[in-house]
């Protein structure tokens, strides 16, 4: 009830980062992605060797974008994906 609440009154819609490839330089990814998600780093870099994983989750667009620009600086290749709006059916 609280998330359909959110999405009534606010206007951003929540967004994920999806790293799809982690690149070659596994090790400044896993950097990156220790810094945007606050692991530690070798949990960082066991989430940045699965292929589809998703970084963060649930963040505004402009967040999202920056963190998919600090991935792909690292070598990676990553996506911001819109979350569903959640069914409002009674």
């Amino acid at each position: 009830m609280a998330d359909e609440y959110s999405l009534s009154v606010c206007d951003d819609v929540p967004h994920d980062v999806v790293l799809t490839a982690p690149g070659t330089r596994m090790l400044e990814v896993a950097q990156v992605v220790r810094r945007l998600t606050g692991l530690s780093l070798w949990r960082s870099k066991a989430l940045a060797v699965q292929v589809s994983a998703v970084i963060l989750d649930g963040v505004p667009q402009e967040d999202a974008e920056a963190a998919v620009t600090a991935l792909r600086e690292a070598g990676a290749q990553a996506e911001v994906r819109e979350q569903p709006k959640p069914d409002r059916r009674p």
